[in-house]
C-alpha cells in the first residue's frame, strides 16, 4: 500500500483529502501530458522538456511498452513530477501501477474495481465518461475527477452544456484538446485538460526534438493561465 504519510507530509486526515492533495497538484497546472509511445527510450528527456515547458503531470499510459519501469523511473528521479498511469482497465493493472510509483490513476471507462484499488491505496483515480449519465455515475462512485472522453467528438460547448444543471463536476477533457484550443475548454468549465499527441508526438520523441514539445507545453501553460484569469474576472 502507499505511504498516504509521504505523499502528504501528514497534513490531511481523511482519506479522501489525501487524494486531494495529488488532484489539487494536477490542477494547480491544469494540464495532464498523455504519453503513449513506441517504447520509452527517450522517457526521461521527455519529462524534462514537459517540466521545462510548465506541464509536470505526466500520464503514462499502460499501452506503452515498458509503462511500468518508466513510471517507476520518473517516480524515483524526480520529486516535481506528478507521475500517472493511464489506459488502466483492471484491478491488477491498478494495482501494478501503484507500486510501480503511480501517483493517480486514468483509465477510458468507469471501472469500480479500478476505483476501488485506487482508493484502498490512497491513490486518485479518473474514470473516462462520455453521456451526462455515464459523467453523473462516475462522480457518483466517487471519482476524484472525471476524464471526459473521448472529447474530440464533442466539444467544449458539450462540456459547458453539462456543467450547466451539474456545475460540481470537475471534468478533464481528453481527445482533441491541442495547445491551440487548451483556452476554450478551460473557458468551458474543465478543471484541466489531457494532452496527447497533440503535445507528445511520437515522431517529435523519436527525432528527440524536445525543444517542439518544451514550446508546445509552454503555450498549453500560458493558455491556461490567461483563460483562468480571463474567467476569474468574467
Amino acid at each position: 500500500m502507499i505511504d498516504a504519510h509521504r505523499i502528504t507530509h501528514g497534513v490531511p486526515s481523511t482519506r479522501a483529502a489525501v487524494r486531494r492533495v495529488v488532484v489539487d497538484a494536477l490542477l494547480a497546472h491544469g494540464a495532464v501530458a498523455v504519453v503513449r509511445l513506441r517504447d520509452v527510450a527517450h522517457g526521461r528527456d521527455l519529462a524534462d522538456a514537459l517540466v521545462a515547458g510548465g506541464v509536470p503531470a505526466i500520464e503514462v499510459t499502460l499501452t506503452t511498452p515498458g509503462a511500468l519501469a518508466l513510471i517507476q523511473s520518473l517516480a524515483n528521479a524526480d520529486s516535481s513530477l506528478i507521475v500517472g498511469a493511464g489506459s488502466v482497465l483492471s484491478a491488477d493493472a491498478a494495482h501494478r501501477a501503484i507500486e510501480a510509483g503511480a501517483r493517480y490513476l486514468v483509465s477510458p471507462v468507469l471501472d469500480t474495481d479500478v476505483m476501488a484499488t485506487a482508493h484502498t491505496n490512497d491513490i486518485p483515480c479518473f474514470p473516462g465518461a462520455y453521456t451526462p449519465t455515464e459523467i453523473f455515475r462516475a462522480h457518483q462512485a466517487g471519482a476524484d475527477l472525471v476524464k471526459l472522453f473521448p472529447a474530440d467528438t464533442l466539444g467544449p460547448s458539450y462540456l459547458k452544456g453539462v456543467l450547466a444543471p451539474m456545475p460540481f463536476l470537475e471534468l478533464m477533457p481528453t481527445g482533441g484538446v491541442t495547445p491551440e484550443n487548451v483556452g476554450t475548454w478551460i473557458a468551458a468549465g474543465a478543471v484541466a485538460v489531457g494532452l496527447g499527441s497533440a503535445l507528445v508526438d511520437p515522431a517529435l520523441v523519436h527525432a528527440r526534438d524536445f525543444a517542439t514539445i518544451t514550446a508546445r507545453a509552454r503555450m498549453v501553460a500560458d493558455g491556461i493561465a490567461a483563460a483562468r484569469a480571463a474567467r476569474r474576472l468574467a
